[in-house]
């Protein structure tokens, strides 16, 4: 059997010490950087907003402008950190995770192309969900993950429904275009369709409004009829989600190979990835 060579044993034993520091959250190293990361998360996305502030960009603007791009490098080396330190990059690269700390970079160096692309750099409040793991609330991922499977489980159904709701408020916006006519603000078969849009999700502008008695009791049926269509779509996900919840623990250990968590307390092996934990 061929021995491994003192070079590879050397980068594995760093590897692995650089993954317990980033991504196990159980261990003291692990945690001080986590918190770390977080205050650092927190700071920048203050600072982004501060910038917006146009008294505030004149005075310190140079110093906010410091403060991003340090911020930057940071995260750039903390995500490339990430993808070194385990097996397979890919997987967390294309995981949620792996998608919002890229997401938190990108708008910087978007800037150098789209000037005011920064603003986008309020994306790294996204990266908060991270105190979650931090502190141990792993019940808190388990709940995002039932709600991810359950979103996605209801998309054909809700698909379906939304496709109901747009031939709905199209006839009803055609109705209420005959019914009142243009000399009532109903100027054309898209301006009605936007009102009964606004009105069926009980939003109400009152930009336009029915006048004549039978524009306002079809208005009162589309009132009536979004409360429905606002109980449909949360009726489905929740019975998917119901569906998708289990009752088993899981740990806070993140696989080494692909860097994704909720595995069962007493796995030994990913159930992403198939490597050994």
């Amino acid at each position: 059997m061929k021995q491994e060579s003192p070079h590879n044993t050397a980068v594995r034993s760093w590897q692995s010490r650089l993954h317990e520091v980033i991504y196990e959250s159980h261990t003291t190293a692990g945690k001080i950087f986590d918190t770390t990361l977080l205050a650092f998360i927190i700071i920048s996305i203050v600072i982004v907003m501060l910038d917006s502030v146009e008294e505030l960009n004149e005075s310190y603007g140079r110093f906010f402008f410091f403060m991003e791009w340090f911020f930057t490098v940071v995260f750039t080396i903390e995500y490339i950190l990430r993808l070194i330190c385990i097996r397979r990059p890919f997987k967390y690269m294309f995981s949620i995770l792996g998608i919002i700390d890229l997401l938190a970079i990108i708008p910087s160096y978007l800037s150098f192309i789209y000037i005011g692309a920064q603003s986008l750099l309020v994306l790294r409040a996204l990266r908060l969900l991270r105190v979650f793991r931090i502190f141990r609330l792993v019940h808190f991922l388990s709940e995002m993950r039932f709600l991810h499977v359950a979103v996605i489980s209801s998309l054909r159904k809700i698909s379906i429904f939304i496709l109901f709701v747009i031939s709905a408020v199209v006839i009803l916006g055609s109705v209420i275009y005959l019914v009142e006519g243009r000399t009532n603000g109903f100027t054309s078969i898209p301006q009605s369709v936007y009102w009964a849009i606004v009105t069926i999700t009980t939003v109400g502008y009152g930009d336009i409004a029915p006048v004549t008695p039978l524009g306002k009791l079809i208005a009162s049926f589309i009132m009536l009829l979004g409360y429905g269509i606002i109980a449909v779509p949360t009726g489905i996900v929740t019975t998917e989600m119901a569906l998708a919840a289990k009752s088993q623990k899981q740990e806070s250990q993140a696989c080494p190979s692909c860097g994704r968590e909720g595995h069962d307390h007493d796995a030994r092996f990913c159930k992403y990835c198939s490597a050994k934990l």
